[in-house]
């Protein structure tokens, strides 16, 4: 059976203070590609804003609304988007948290929706740290593993989602692979994901997906109910 996840998202790489390896930006008006100068690999994320005006214009219009809110102004707003229907909400499959106010308003809205199961991949590491209240056990973070940040992740010994190019480079590092988000919403150990999404040509990402393709190796994702725009 499957389950419904509802999702927000905000533009890749604009809203992504940390991203490192994986920074990429749609331009907003017509959806040109812009690859960071340390990417290891293309965030898909971005492709899809590449490819669709209408989810760059739905992210973009969640970003504009909420970049100079106050933290309760950010709790206000999201509260009521919250569709009465959801049980699992991804929190970002585009963008991250992109101040503490923002961090802090969602750890507040995992508060007051206990019946609601929230989780999140973040390079925000440092917002997450710096949180002094716990986490409600209905929030799930996982950090996003980047070299830039791998060392807090190992200092913390935060939860992290490391992609990997290929299924034995998982297996080297100990890492069952995630096909369909359980890992981050239901699990409490670390995993890795495969390499997905528009590469760059002549890439190492490029390649190991096609190696990956030719070998018949799939991957997939839980199917989501995506609620882009906050009121």
């Amino acid at each position: 059976m499957d389950i419904a996840i509802y999702t927000f998202s905000l533009p890749a790489g604009i809203s992504c203070p940390f991203a490192v390896e994986c920074k990429t930006i749609a331009d907003r008006a017509w959806g040109f590609i812009t690859d960071g100068i340390k990417q290891l690999y293309r965030c898909y994320a971005a492709s899809d804003e590449a490819r669709s005006p209408q989810v760059r214009a739905a992210r973009h219009w969640n970003f504009d609304l909420l970049k100079y809110e106050t933290e309760d102004e950010m709790f206000r707003r999201l509260q009521a988007s919250i569709p009465k229907k959801a049980k699992i909400i991804r929190i970002h499959v585009s963008g991250d948290f992109f101040n503490q106010k923002y961090f802090n308003a969602w750890v507040r809205i995992a508060r007051e929706n206990p019946h609601i199961l929230f989780y999140a991949y973040t390079k925000s590491l440092k917002y997450w740290i710096d949180y002094v209240l716990p986490i409600p056990d209905n929030l799930k973070l996982t950090a996003s593993w980047d070299n830039s940040n791998s060392h807090v992740i190992t200092m913390k010994n935060l939860k992290y989602a490391k992609v990997v190019f290929s299924e034995e480079e998982a297996a080297e590092l100990g890492l069952e692979i995630d096909h369909d988000d359980s890992h981050a919403y239901g699990g409490d150990q670390s995993f890795a994901l495969l390499i997905h999404g528009t590469q760059p040509s002549g890439t190492m990402a490029a390649k190991a997906k096609n190696t990956l393709a030719a070998a018949g190796v799939k991957h997939s994702y839980a199917r989501n109910k995506r609620t882009e725009r906050v009121r």
